[in-house]
């Protein structure tokens, strides 16, 4: 089991520590509804430190990001990020990454924890055009701050102006005393805030000093238990739950990021299946009594034969009711339509809705 650099400050805080990818990694400290209500109105911080970070550069850098990624990266420019997909060629899909271009030809990938190897190897495999590739994922660690305060809570750690940072574009700066840190205004949770990128060496001082300046402004630290509530309120998708190597990009409702302006991994194939329509498609739905759906439940039609199954749910803290997404028939996956959730001996119904669930 692998520890980040806070592992034992998160004991100390008295978090409930579980294992998860493979990492040592708090899951709650006061309890999941009060650290999500905290990010939903004020301000918490995450240790995400398990992610995975790769730089690619050089002069082919862009050409092999290009290959390996559905999103077009020939539209960043230095200080923007992009959400993006690596399809695999039968199909599904390697993992979904966050790509930062940090300057010309150098670019920063951000992968999830459980598929770091699988992501490094994939990505070596497809690089026949020489671009560097170095794996930073040991060296350096990551806080997300996220929560409506974010910005008045962490201005005066830095002088860069943070209410100028759009969505989905970074700073490299000062930050809690430290000279060269990234500042993204990316987040996994839908209520605004930053992601702070920063050595290892170096991340229990900016751990300590957004704690100290968030004082006045409610923060909090908090696990990945509220990150997985939050993040499933907005419909953000889950790499081995809602999305993995057996789910297309198209089925999986990230045709957003699927950019057929250039030739990628699979292209063909996912442009066809586009084009044709999938079979398919990953729906948000809504309980209409109570109960709780959770990963792997059936969905059953009106008669109770399955048409699917849960890949994420969870009771909704700020919607108070349970919340789901999961793979069905493209005939069921319309908004309104009427589909059950098998929560033991019950079909519980529910109704199809639009994402996201929560509304802000």
């Amino acid at each position: 089991m692998k520890n980040t650099a806070l592992t034992e400050t998160h004991k100390a805080l008295g978090a409930k520590m579980v294992p998860f990818a493979g990492y040592n990694m708090p899951v709650q400290y006061e309890g999941v509804n009060i650290e999500h209500e905290t990010v939903r109105n004020a301000v918490g911080v995450f240790d995400v430190s398990h992610m995975g970070e790769f730089l690619i550069e050089g002069e082919h850098a862009l050409a092999l990001i290009q290959k390996v990624s559905s999103n077009d990266a020939s539209k960043l420019n230095i200080g923007k990020a992009q959400y993006s997909c690596m399809p695999n060629d039968d199909g599904g899909i390697v993992d979904d990454l966050i790509i930062y271009k940090i300057k010309e030809e150098q670019y920063l990938l951000v992968v999830n924890a459980s598929n770091i190897e699988k992501d490094w190897n994939w990505i070596q495999s497809k690089n026949d055009v020489g671009a560097t590739i170095r794996d930073l994922s040991e060296d350096y660690s990551l806080l997300a701050i996220q929560g409506p305060k974010a910005v008045e809570a962490m201005q005066s750690l830095t002088s860069h102006d943070l209410s100028a940072i759009n969505f989905y574009n970074f700073v490299v700066g000062d930050f809690a005393g430290i000279e060269y840190v990234i500042i993204s205004a990316t987040g996994y949770t839908g209520s605004g805030g930053f992601e702070i990128y920063c050595k290892n060496s170096e991340v229990k001082q900016v751990w300590d000093k957004v704690l100290e300046a968030g004082a006045n402004f409610g923060i909090k630290p908090i696990g990945l238990a509220a990150r997985d509530t939050l993040r499933l309120e907005m419909g953000y998708c889950l790499y081995g739950n809602d999305i993995d190597d057996t789910t297309s990009p198209i089925e999986a409702g990230l045709g957003w990021i699927t950019k057929f302006t250039k030739d990628f991994t699979n292209s063909e194939a996912l442009k066809a299946e586009k084009e044709k329509g999938p079979k398919r498609k990953l729906i948000a739905f809504e309980l209409d009594e109570r109960g709780i759906p959770r990963h792997g439940y059936d969905i059953v039609d009106g008669s109770g034969n399955k048409i699917g199954e849960v890949t994420s749910g969870t009771m909704s803290p700020s919607l108070g009711k349970g919340i789901g997404l999961g793979y069905v028939p493209t005939i069921f996956s319309e908004v309104n339509s009427k589909i059950n959730i098998q929560i033991r001996k019950n079909a519980i119904p529910a109704t199809v809705v639009k994402l996201p669930f929560y509304k802000g």
